[in-house]
């Protein structure tokens, strides 16, 4: 069984200007997340889903894949307490939009998008259709990892760009 046509991941590569490729997003691969899931496979996972459901809702479709890509781009083990000053939740969409701006020119949009995808937990709302179309799809994804449907559905081999 397909889940992904080639045309559609053809697409969304292309959307995403060779960021995959580069050693701070391919770092995330050693980055734990949600249980048996790293952090490289839920931002591709979220990545694809915000870009799918930008392209069908007719929206920045580029901007849901990169800024989904990039949401969660804070390139420490969350699960150190030394690594990050306080609440994870509160705390890494900053660190995120810091490295994602110092790696790919990003803009206002996809700023918002990187910032915002934890709201309502964190104070910056979403200021666009892109930006809770992101924030959707990292909460759609963020439980389909806790409940172990990411391993059931056999999504690892699936998005292993």
């Amino acid at each position: 069984m397909r889940l992904i046509s080639s045309s559609d991941w053809n697409a969304f590569l292309s959307c995403l200007d060779g960021l995959l490729d580069t050693p701070q997003v391919q770092s995330m691969r050693s980055l734990p997340h949600h249980p048996g899931v790293n952090c490289y496979e839920h931002s591709v996972f979220v990545a694809y889903v915000a870009f799918r459901l930008g392209r069908r809702w007719g929206l920045d479709y580029r901007a849901c894949a990169r800024g989904g890509l990039l949401h969660d781009l804070y390139l420490y083990d969350c699960r150190d307490r030394t690594a990050h000053p306080g609440n994870q939740c509160l705390d890494h969409p900053v660190f995120a939009l810091r490295n994602a701006c110092a790696l790919t020119h990003l803009s206002k949009l996809e700023r918002n998008i990187i910032l915002a995808h934890m709201w309502p937990l964190a104070l910056h709302l979403p200021r666009s259709k892109e930006a809770w179309t992101v924030s959707l799809a990292d909460k759609f994804c963020a439980t389909v990892e806790v409940f172990q449907l990411f391993k059931r559905l056999k999504l690892r081999a699936v998005l292993a760009a």
